[in-house]
């Protein structure tokens, strides 16, 4: 199920949380800063399991909000890792998992403070980071809809 969805309409903006968003095939989230570019595929949509976050906030004492991975969709219960080369669909929206998307060096200078350093903050979420998605068909997707 999708239980957050956040879009931020420049690159290193803050992440806005909004209730539905509007995809376009092949072109991504309208309003978001990756929506038209087409540099590597799964450039479109990103999305990380709700209970990652919260395995990342308990492991290493943290209180990681759920925008803090700078993803555009939260999701409970499916494991996104195996959705990797395959596609499937939340409400009308057609998607295609393209690759793990694995932590980089800017998402763990975001997340370093006190309590981990940035190398720390990369390993916590090597192999749990989410999922790139290409969007296949155009559609809307709210919270609450079920992945399938």
């Amino acid at each position: 199920m999708i239980t957050a969805i956040f879009i931020s309409p420049e690159p290193q903006a803050d992440q806005e949380q909004v209730e539905r968003i509007e995809l376009v095939a092949s072109q991504g989230i309208v309003g978001d800063r990756n929506f038209g570019k087409a540099n590597c595929p799964g450039q479109n949509l990103t999305l990380i399991e709700s209970e990652e976050i919260e395995n990342y906030n308990q492991t290493y004492q943290q209180n990681l909000p759920l925008a803090g991975t700078r993803r555009n969709m939260i999701t409970r219960d499916v494991r996104l890792n195996d959705l990797v080369g395959k596609e499937f669909q939340i409400g009308e929206v057609k998607l295609k998992g393209i690759e793990l998307c694995e932590p980089c060096a800017t998402l763990g200078g975001l997340l370093e403070n006190e309590g981990i350093n940035k190398t720390e903050v990369i390993k916590a979420f090597l192999g749990k980071g989410g999922l790139r998605a290409d969007v296949l068909t155009s559609g809307c997707i709210e919270v609450g809809m079920h992945i399938g």
